[in-house]
């Protein structure tokens, strides 16, 4: 569903563009491109809820149905998850009071 909303914002890009401090961030050179974007949500939409809500339990097996699924590669499934675990340790360390991208707000 939100991927659905995001897409329906424009073009990643600029969405993207708009988030304070996101020229700092090391995503910020990622190329986003609308095929990627559809593979993407089919992998998302070939894993069960619970997948979803809680990826570290997809084991190889799971991975392996995720791919055929999608019609997308085991490769394709794990970098999806690898992305995801950077993001999320990204806005863990972002989301520390007083600190940003593992500095203290206003230095550089």
């Amino acid at each position: 569903d939100q991927l659905q909303q995001l897409k329906k914002m424009g073009p990643l890009e600029e969405v993207l563009g708009m988030l304070p401090g996101y020229g700092r961030l090391p995503l910020r050179n990622l190329t986003l491109d609308e095929r990627s974007m559809i593979k993407t949500e089919a992998i998302i939409n070939s894993m069960t809820p619970e997948e979803r809500r809680r990826p570290h339990i997809i084991n190889g097996s799971r991975r392996r149905r995720i791919a055929r699924g999608s019609g997308t590669t085991v490769q394709d499934v794990n970098r999806l998850l690898r992305q995801f675990e950077m993001v999320q340790r990204m806005v863990r360390q972002m989301s520390r009071p007083g600190r940003h991208m593992g500095r203290p707000f206003g230095l550089s």
